[in-house]
């Protein structure tokens, strides 16, 4: 872009009180980090980590809720409650201190939470209509629950200006203020129903009360969903009037959403993923800018510094959120203002931020170990103090790309041995993937840092013990991934084919497919969506009680839209029990089922199974004898982020160790988190 002063997104933004230093916003997102409903230690670092690397403005506390009968549905934060004062007023500080401004989110959840869960109170809403996405039945809120929710709102704006943030966020897409202007959700007969004058009165009641309740210097601001174009829902021209009403109660700002929220399908179109167009809702959020005079932001995937440069400089936005992007790498804003935007790890998009959540209680950048975890991992490398090792990496997947990259930063001698012609190991199979090849920059990204920091990088180049010895390495990492484990039928192994043949391309089936997927990860929906592409019939089977068991709720609706479109036949749950040849040539599976106890045959032209991976081991187990730590990982110290001083054979040569596919068939966090975490320790 050329200097920093010239470029739009570092130029400064007044927003009434509050001078940003840069228009790029980390916009109000859960990341599940509270601790009790509290935003403690470790939420506070994750917030003041994006602050120290630049970011204008970082929105915390996504949905953080104003009252008990509005459940945490996702890790939310508890603004009903006195305590949380002080923890808010900490990471302010934090920020403050770092040169960036804080917000935070502020909702009631209304029907988007569960009714079993916190206190059992039943769910509110505008009127008793259904939640597909989280399933609870609220009841019609009555007189009294909406006074009382109005004075929660007042109470959660005061206890965050009470603490030092610089304003909050009203939520109005697909919460409780919501329910009541869209037609879709408020089917009320009472005076706050009916005409869009009707349903904007308790909406507009909120607004006008924690307006008041805070003060003309206090940031107020919405982020809303201007327009909802499915039948019967928020049309535009209904959105711009809600919204100038809202601009006349004192509203400072508007974050942009256009959709709904309200089923997996509907929010990863809010939310798109991996192999979406960048920034679809872009052109749209700048038309409302157009017609408003307030200030606008907006987030739905701009996840690169192009994209959100042209929306700044073009006028479509006044602040772009970048908040996927920040969570791949926290210090964006300064590699921009450095002029290293090459540099800068990519988000792509694969949206395990979300639902790592759902998986496993917190979010978790795909490729980004460090994120959420900054109280025990540096999200920047800083050289090591200490004598530089030699090092010796065997694969360059996303494991061993990561060793190689991490080592190399340290300042410590690396060569990074490949079998294969390019970098990638298993995610190379993806160049072709609709859906996911964008997950290649996180090869891309690590290849590239990889020669930055100087490490030595062997292509084509088949690793065998006594050159890996000769090379005399203190430290060796066997990255070395694992193969496809097809062992699943307990007759016919010979007669099946696995994921990989098909995504390279050495399979080309046609005609009736039997799919056992075994595995539940995302390789078995590619590789579905291949088969459906050469235009193969396709039975889906797995033992499972769902399809894709661990692809999240952001990533499977694309898959779903895919077997509704080509009629894929699904049968669950069964196992793959058995494969033989038929009398004509094809095959004959057959499947049982544990619950009925129950055969079931099927004739087919190919059988393809996901069973994941076995480890390749072999240069490892010859590696072992000659090791100080015979492989060993002291798990203590691993947790813990301390140096790996496990002794096992004192005469040993250097330290070993296998990461990533090449211990068990795990996911690509798991991979990169193993090497990150074990190559700091060297």
């Amino acid at each position: 872009m050329g200097l920093p002063d010239l470029d739009p997104l570092l130029q400064p933004f007044h927003l009434r009180h509050l001078t940003l230093r840069n228009r790029i916003v980390s916009t109000s997102h859960e990341p599940a980090f509270g601790e009790d409903g509290m935003p403690k230690d470790r939420y506070r670092l994750y917030h003041r980590e994006k602050a120290r690397g630049g970011v204008g403005l970082t929105m915390m506390g996504g949905s953080a809720v104003v009252a008990p009968d509005s459940p945490p549905a996702f890790g939310n934060l508890l603004l009903y409650k006195d305590e949380i004062v002080p923890w808010l007023r900490a990471i302010a500080d934090d920020v403050h201190d770092a040169g960036a401004g804080l917000m935070c989110q502020v909702t009631h959840l209304g029907r988007r939470s569960s009714s079993y869960t916190g206190d059992w109170l039943p769910m509110v809403s505008a009127s008793p209509v259904r939640e597909p996405a989280h399933r609870a039945f609220p009841k019609a809120a009555e007189d009294w629950d909406l006074d009382r929710i109005v004075d929660d709102y007042v109470s959660a704006a005061q206890r965050c200006r009470e603490a030092g943030l610089d304003g909050i966020e009203l939520y109005l897409a697909g919460h409780l203020l919501d329910s009541f202007l869209s037609p879709r959700t408020n089917r009320r007969d009472d005076e706050l129903g009916g005409d869009l004058a009707h349903r904007l009165a308790f909406p507009r009641r909120v607004v006008t009360a924690v307006r008041q309740a805070v003060g003309p210097e206090f940031i107020v601001g919405i982020r809303m969903m201007v327009e909802d174009d499915r039948p019967g829902a928020l049309p535009r021209d209904e959105g711009m009037t809600a919204l100038r009403a809202f601009i006349d109660d004192g509203v400072d700002f508007l974050s942009t959403i256009k959709g709904s929220i309200e089923s997996d399908h509907t929010l990863a179109q809010v939310i798109p993923s991996m192999g979406q167009p960048s920034a679809p809702f872009l052109d749209w959020s700048g038309a409302i800018k157009s017609e408003i005079d307030i200030p606008v932001m907006h987030a739905s995937r701009i996840a690169d510094v192009a994209t959100a440069r042209h929306a700044v400089r073009e006028g479509l936005l006044d602040l772009v959120g970048m908040t996927r992007a920040q969570l791949a790498d926290p210090y964006l804003v300064s590699k921009i203002a450095r002029g290293e935007e090459d540099r800068i790890r990519p988000c792509v998009g694969a949206n395990y931020c979300l639902d790592a959540i759902y998986a496993s209680g917190d979010a978790k950048c795909v490729h980004n170990p460090a994120t959420g975890r900054e109280a025990l991992l540096p999200h920047e490398i800083e050289p090591d103090s200490g004598p530089a090792k030699r090092a010796v990496v065997i694969g360059a997947g996303p494991a061993g790309l990561e060793a190689a990259r991490v080592l190399g930063a340290r300042g410590h001698h690396v060569t990074l041995l490949e079998a294969a012609d390019a970098p990638g190991g298993q995610l190379r199979m993806l160049q072709g993937s609709r859906h996911r090849r964008d997950l290649l920059g996180i090869v891309d990204w690590r290849f590239a840092e990889a020669r930055h920091h100087g490490v030595d990088i062997k292509r084509g180049h088949y690793a065998e013990a006594d050159e890996v010895l000769a090379m005399h390495p203190d430290v060796v990492f066997v990255a070395t991934g694992g193969m496809p484990n097809s062992d699943v039928p307990a007759e016919g192994t010979t007669l099946v084919r696995d994921t990989w043949d098909l995504l390279d391309g050495t399979l080309k089936p046609s005609g009736d497919v039997l799919f056992f997927d075994d595995h539940g990860g995302h390789q078995a929906l590619d590789a579905v969506e291949a088969l459906l592409e050469r235009g193969c019939r396709v039975e889906y089977v797995t033992p499972e009680r769902t399809i894709g068991v661990d692809v999240g709720s952001m990533n499977s609706p694309a898959y779903l839209k895919l077997f509704a479109e080509h009629d894929v036949r699904l049968s669950l749950p069964y196992y793959l029990r058995a494969v033989r040849k038929s009398p004509n040539g094809r095959l004959e599976a057959t499947l049982w089922s544990e619950y009925a106890d129950r055969e079931i045959t099927r004739e087919v032209d190919h059988v393809i199974v996901d069973h994941g991976t076995l480890p390749v081991d072999d240069l490892y187990t010859e590696l072992v004898a000659g090791s100080i730590n015979g492989g060993a990982v002291d798990h203590d110290a691993l947790i813990a982020g301390r140096p790996q001083e496990v002794v096992r054979n004192p005469d040993g040569a250097y330290r070993l160790y296998r990461i990533g596919d090449a211990v068990t068939s795990r996911n690509i966090h798991a991979a990169i988190y193993d090497a990150l975490r074990l190559a700091l320790a060297v």
